[in-house]
C-alpha cells in the first residue's frame, strides 16, 4: 500500500466506502471493494473469512501471481495494524489461502463475478480448510506466523 493511501486512510473517518455505496461490502463492485480495503475504509467487524476470499480472488484475477501475493500480504498487514491487531497477522495462513484461491481462480472455465466463483468453489468458504494441509501444531507455530511454512499433511495445489 502506498504512503499516499495510508495518509488518505488516516484522514478518513472510521467508516464505509464513499457515501454513494451501500454500507454492505457484499454489494460493492470488486473495484470499490478493493479500493475500500486498500484505503482502510472497511471496518474490522465487516471483514471476515468471506471478504478475505473475495479480496484474494480480486487480486488473483487482476494481477500477476507474485504481485497478487505481495498486495495481499501488504494489505492484510496494513489492515491488521490499522485496527490495532498487528499481532494477528499470520504469514503462512495468508499465503496458503492465496494459493488455494489462485488455484481455484485459474481453473476453466473462468468466472466473471465473485458470486459465481463462490458457487463454483464452496470449499474455500470453510475457514477450517487449512486443517486438511497443516497440523495444528505446525500452523500455530511462531515460525508459521512470521514466515512461509510448507504444509505437513498434504501439499497445497
Amino acid at each position: 500500500m502506498s504512503a499516499v493511501d495510508r495518509v488518505k486512510a488516516g484522514q478518513l473517518e472510521h467508516g464505509y466506502a464513499p457515501h454513494s455505496l451501500s454500507p454492505y461490502p457484499s454489494e460493492w463492485s470488486d473495484r470499490d471493494f478493493r479500493e475500500a480495503f486498500e484505503s482502510l475504509r472497511i471496518p474490522n467487524e465487516m471483514f471476515h473469512h468471506h471478504e478475505h476470499i473475495r479480496l484474494a480472488w480480486i487480486y488473483s484475477r487482476h494481477f500477476p501471481h507474485e504481485q497478487a501475493l505481495t498486495r495481499m500480504v501488504q494489505g492484510i498487514r496494513a489492515f491488521a495494524e490499522h485496527h490495532g491487531a498487528a499481532s494477528k497477522y499470520h504469514h503462512t495462513i495468508t499465503l496458503a489461502w492465496m494459493r488455494l484461491v489462485w488455484h481455484a481462480a485459474c481453473q476453466a472455465p473462468p468466472v466473471q463475478d465473485f458470486p459465481a466463483f463462490a458457487a463454483a468453489h464452496p470449499h474455500l468458504f470453510n475457514p477450517r480448510l487449512l486443517e486438511d494441509f497443516y497440523s495444528t501444531a505446525r500452523l500455530q507455530s511462531d515460525a508459521a506466523r512470521h514466515a512461509w511454512i510448507e504444509p505437513d499433511l498434504r501439499s497445497l495445489p
